[in-house]
């Protein structure tokens, strides 16, 4: 009997040795989050150790660089002062954007066999609707092609958008040759080809289920037929302009004009009729000044009379 049990403790203590150890264990009940801006949120985190009964709890935020939320008993950082632990569960008070990201629990637990066990969460940070910018032409000509735009770029999850004229909903195209299209994710409301008709006010709407949605001011926008006169007008003004200033360039550059010489003829030419209309000018002005106090004398006026006759 002794002689068995003898044989089997090596084997015994072969498959203790081999038995898989147990590690410290973290988990989470929610590992995403989401909570709308300006309000708390919780981020769980529960764990269960081997024998040490007092490991060691971090928190870290993943981002470029990793970060410390919580370390060694106390927050860092940002979240000091507005964040609180129960056990290794932490709230941050009055999320914003910038709380948004990836975090980790970290549980060390040097008594353990596996001192180190982990999860993960991630915060998304919901932001209602603001309002939208929209840009809408206050006037267009029939016939061309108009975009209407309409952009919320801070709203998380983004909005989607419809349009109003003249405070009535704008319905999606029923039809392949509709004259228009909406995109409700990006917010275009095109006119492939406007009318008159389609003169009025046009406003956009942003929704996206966090928060009222928000409207954009109303624009009016005119339509307007096209000037077929004065575009042919100017169209040929335009196109003669073309033509005399090419013809005469030709003309002007066959003749020498703007061969180098010429331009050094021309330059003293115009030098040499710069001096002299100055020197010119100078003489005159001379010529003023030496006569200004000069009087011409008198002139007797000469009478001529017959006092006596002569004969031959």
């Amino acid at each position: 009997m002794m002689e068995g049990w003898s044989a089997c403790v090596p084997i015994v203590i072969l498959l203790l040795q081999c038995s898989p150890t147990v590690p410290v264990i973290v988990s989470t009940s929610r590992h995403k989050v989401e909570v709308r801006e300006s309000t708390d949120a919780v981020l769980s985190c529960m764990f269960q150790t081997e024998s040490d009964p007092n490991p060691r709890i971090e928190w870290k935020k993943k981002g470029k660089d990793v970060s410390f939320v919580y370390y060694e008993g106390h927050f860092r950082g940002t979240f000091e002062g507005r964040a609180t632990i129960d056990g290794a569960t932490v709230t941050l008070q009055k999320v914003t954007q910038e709380d948004a990201g990836e975090y980790r629990c970290e549980i060390s637990a040097p008594l353990d066999t596996v001192s180190l066990g982990e999860t993960n969460i991630t915060l998304t940070v919901l932001v209602p609707p603001h309002t939208p910018s929209c840009e809408i032409p206050s006037t267009a000509v029939t016939g061309s092609v108009v975009q209407l735009r309409c952009r919320d770029q801070q709203s998380i999850p983004p909005a989607t958008y419809s349009w109003f004229k003249d405070n009535q909903p704008i319905g999606p195209p029923r039809h392949a040759n509709a004259t228009y299209l909406i995109d409700s994710r990006t917010g275009v409301l095109e006119f492939k080809s406007v009318t008159k008709e389609d003169t009025g006010q046009y406003r956009c709407l942003a929704k996206n289920g966090i928060g009222p949605p928000k409207m954009c001011e109303g624009k009016q926008m005119t339509i307007e037929d096209v000037n077929i006169t004065a575009t042919v007008a100017t169209t040929v003004a335009v196109i003669l302009l073309v033509v005399i200033c090419g013809c005469g360039g030709f003309l002007l550059h066959r003749s020498g004009f703007f061969s180098p010489g010429h331009r050094r003829r021309s330059f003293w030419i115009s030098q040499c009729h710069g001096a002299a209309h100055i020197s010119s000018q100078t003489l005159h002005r001379t010529e003023d000044t030496s006569n200004v106090n000069y009087i011409p004398p008198p002139q007797e006026h000469q009478d001529f009379k017959h006092t006596q006759s002569f004969m031959l």
